[in-house]
């Protein structure tokens, strides 16, 4: 069975260069540390990516998975969902939504429903989530506000 676990950031960012980051999938193993590779494998016919490969490594977990991807036509939504069961996943939905702030700020909101092929005790796995949250929306965050660094 697979939980649901939400999470937000306030980013120092408009939405459009928060989604610029989020959708530029090649660079990924350049600031997230547990993905190892990436690979789009299929595009929309604007350029958006539909099918994306990811090769994980994060210590204790390692999974080569595909997922696809949706987005709002204005991207202030972008989700996915496993395209087929890895090794470590029976099935991936999730999503970010961002929306702009009156101060020129965006909040990102995370939701991640993950049901594993492994057992793991539900202490274990709600702890597993919220440290792969953290790390995910910490980076998007350090990534959108480094200079230079989003496109």
């Amino acid at each position: 069975m697979a939980d649901s676990s939400t999470q937000s950031i306030v980013v120092a960012a408009p939405p459009q260069r928060v989604a610029a980051v989020i959708c530029d999938f090649p660079r990924y193993p350049e600031w997230t540390e547990a993905v190892q590779r990436v690979e789009v494998v299929e595009e929309y016919e604007d350029g958006y990516a539909s099918q994306v490969r990811f090769t994980l490594d994060a210590g204790v977990m390692a999974d080569e998975y595909t997922l696809a991807y949706a987005y709002s036509e204005d991207l202030s939504r972008i989700e996915w969902h496993l395209v087929a069961p890895s090794t470590m996943q029976r099935s991936q939905v999730g999503s970010y939504d961002i929306v702009g702030n009156p101060d020129g700020t965006s909040t990102v909101t995370y939701t991640l429903e993950v049901e594993l092929s492994v057992g793991m005790l539900g202490m274990f796995r709600r702890k597993a989530e919220k440290m792969i949250m953290d790390a995910a929306l910490k980076q998007l965050k350090r990534r959108v506000e480094t200079p230079g660094a989003a496109q």
